[in-house]
């Protein structure tokens, strides 16, 4: 008898074992991570990730359009006396015969080769080596103008972007030992004027964002919206 109840108080003086624990109450906290402050009951914790790449910008307009302006040829559209062609051959020619006068005048001055003495003609410094290569972007011009269309305005746009990148390096080395070609600040200002007139005759008609749309630049670069056109006009003039 006595050793049970022994056996009885040693069994109630053992500890008890412990309960599972209470589940911890839903979390309720907003996740400002994410840009939200309402508050949520379940919601995927934040996970840092790598820098967001911002995509490069694009190419302005003016500029996707003089690099490219578009693969159409005139000639192949328009009749070689369309007035965007005129505009072409006229500026060209223009110029050319500004060049061709200009380069003709410091030669028979006899002026020398890589003189900076300071000769001028038509109000211009030059020497000899100015004048040969003005005479034959010149003649490079009435080429252009021979030849007209799609050729001639480009040939206008790209001799018009070397004109004025030329103003821009003679004008850092005026006062230099590098000035071969004997600029002053007037030369670089003609250079500027030639340049920009150039770009204007050959971008005429042909970059821009609110062309007529029987040009053919427009036609080129639109040619579903054209075709359509043409088929609206084709039944409307047959009174379909």
């Amino acid at each position: 008898m006595a050793a049970h109840v022994s056996h009885t108080s040693r069994a109630s003086a053992a500890p008890r074992a412990s309960a599972p624990p209470e589940p911890a109450p839903p979390v309720t906290a907003p996740h400002a991570a994410y840009g939200c402050h309402e508050p949520h009951e379940h919601y995927a914790p934040y996970v840092a990730h790598a820098p967001i790449e911002v995509p490069a910008p694009h190419v302005p307009y003016l500029v996707r359009r003089v690099a490219h302006p578009v693969n159409a040829r005139l000639d192949e559209h328009l009749p070689t006396d369309h007035k965007l062609s005129k505009v072409y051959r006229v500026g060209a020619g223009l110029t050319g015969l500004l060049l061709v006068v200009f380069g003709i005048l410091g030669l028979i001055d006899q002026i020398g080769f890589f003189d900076t003495g300071g000769a001028t003609v038509l109000a211009l410094n030059t020497n000899g080596a100015l004048s040969v290569l003005s005479i034959c972007i010149g003649v490079l011009l009435f080429v252009g103008m021979v030849i007209g269309g799609n050729f001639a305005s480009t040939l206008n746009i790209v001799l018009g972007l070397a004109f004025i990148a030329s103003g821009f390096v003679n004008l850092a080395l005026l006062d230099t030992s590098l000035n071969f070609l004997a600029f002053e600040i007037q030369n670089v200002l003609f250079s500027f004027i030639v340049g920009v007139m150039l770009m204007w005759f050959g971008m005429y008609g042909r970059v821009g964002s609110a062309l007529p749309h029987d040009n053919p630049y427009w036609r080129a670069r639109n040619p579903e919206q054209a075709a359509r056109e043409d088929r609206a006009r084709a039944a409307a003039l047959h009174g379909i």
